[in-house]
């Protein structure tokens, strides 16, 4: 442990530098909870491709990617592009623009659920009116939500993020905002089915399409249709959150690559190429709660009230709207699926090579690291899916990832350590060299017995 904090000080005096003073304006220095490394964070100065770099000028190949939102990899030349043509031309109206129109069609065209968009800042503002949309339109008041899913950081989906499940993420939030949230569990359909039956006040259910945490506990296309058709048999909106799995599982998301089509979708991350920004998309018939009639008792009992000084910010569309006509084209998306599944080998040969009882797994371009625990199918994995007890999957040894990310980076490899994504600006070369990254890591932190 001494050896791996000792090179990680000497290797990053800036970044130690920088987080000093950032501690001073900043709880615990950072601005988001994943990025709390200790003893202290990376800064970085600049990016590209699929590199970053940190202010001592130590080079990395970055898994990060703007938590997964930048697909085409850092300074893509046609997003830059745009957004220099655009700055030029103006950063906030205040008003409409062309842009937000072309933006929200090429969502349509591109999204099976897509009859209408609304623009946000946030993946969890999405997540927060398409709740609001569910029940609006069912005027029901209760809304499903799957044990382990994410959906952003608001009150009202705060439960069942993390173990205990039943206890929010975090304190200060009443207890009446949480009352109408019911907490399934990802493994047994049965419960949601006889939930559906008895529970006639349920407005919507909420989900991540392919399973918790961007399918740390994954669900299958056959879990999907059964959702998707008992959601129609009780008149009950389904809800995609694919902030994450939008334009990376598919050009359409997930819902196209399984093709179950939901009610209402959120998306978020890559649909705004790397900047701020978000959307719900969905049937016309839902979304139309949205809009005035210039009725008055509609415009004030019935319709939602919507604002948001940053929605469709023009930079944002134009850095959206150009990664989203290359993801159309339908190249990139079998060439990192393809990058991410030899990622996924290879790092298991190293987990194999040093007889560890664990694995990475993930699906399409993302991937997830398990440690310390009995693979049951291990001779069968496919190295994709896990199915481990989804109560014991989200507990994690923290000493362990720290330190497995600390040695990480000393090694050239920045990754959330439990799940990362690869790019388009992803080579072959990045792969090897992350994998004999990864088996100098394993290795300085099997020497600590973290590993079994």
């Amino acid at each position: 442990m001494e050896d791996i904090e000792k090179i990680f000080a000497e290797k990053h005096s800036l970044s130690q530098k920088w987080h000093a003073r950032a501690c001073r304006s900043i709880p615990n220095g950072v601005t988001h909870d994943l990025r709390n490394l200790k003893p202290f964070p990376l800064y970085i100065s600049h990016a590209k491709g699929s590199k970053k770099w940190d202010l001592n000028g130590n080079e990395y190949i970055d898994y990060w990617l703007g938590h997964g939102s930048l697909i085409l990899g850092h300074l893509h030349p046609a997003m830059v592009k745009a957004v220099q043509d655009q700055i030029l031309k103006g950063t906030h109206y205040g008003s409409c623009s062309e842009l937000e129109v072309l933006w929200a069609e090429q969502i349509i065209e591109m999204v099976p659920s897509a009859e209408k968009v609304r623009f946000f800042s946030s993946g969890t503002e999405a997540t927060m009116m398409s709740l609001t949309l569910a029940r609006a339109f069912t005027n029901k008041s209760k809304i499903i939500k799957f044990e382990g899913h994410f959906h952003g950081w608001h009150d009202q989906l705060s439960k069942g993020v993390i173990p205990p499940f039943d206890v929010p993420t975090s304190p200060g939030i009443p207890r009446g905002v949480l009352e109408n949230i019911i907490l399934i569990p990802p493994d047994n359909l049965d419960v949601l089915e006889s939930t559906l039956e008895k529970d006639k006040h349920i407005a919507g259910v909420i989900m991540e399409p392919i399973g918790g945490s961007s399918g740390t506990y994954p669900l299958y296309g056959e879990e999907l249709t059964r959702i998707r058709e008992l959601t129609k048999q009780h008149g009950v909106v389904l809800i995609f959150d694919e902030v994450i799995t939008g334009f990376r599982i598919a050009p359409g998301g997930a819902q196209e690559y399984f093709n179950v089509i939901p009610d209402l979708t959120c998306l978020g991350k890559i649909m705004c190429g790397g900047l701020p920004g978000a959307a719900v998309a969905g049937k016309e018939e839902i979304m139309e709660v949205l809009e005035s009639k210039g009725d008055p008792r509609w415009d004030r009992f019935h319709k939602i009230r919507h604002f948001g000084t940053q929605n469709a910010s023009p930079l944002s569309g134009a850095a959206g709207l150009a990664t989203l006509k290359i993801i159309a084209q339908g190249k990139v998306i079998p060439k990192i699926n393809a990058l991410a599944q030899k990622l996924r080998e290879e790092l298991n040969a190293v987990l194999d090579q040093n007889g560890l009882n664990s694995c990475v797994y993930g699906f399409s371009s993302i991937f997830h690291t398990l440690f310390n625990h009995n693979c049951r199918k291990r001779g069968e994995c496919d190295y994709q899916h896990c199915d481990y007890d989804y109560r014991k999957i989200y507990n994690r040894d923290p000493l362990l990832l720290q330190r497995l990310w600390n040695a990480l980076i000393n090694n050239g490899v920045d990754t959330m350590v439990v799940h990362g994504t690869v790019s388009n600006a992803h080579s072959r070369d990045d792969i090897e060299r992350t994998v004999e990254a990864f088996d100098r890591a394993i290795a300085e932190v099997k020497a600590m017995g973290l590993l079994v």
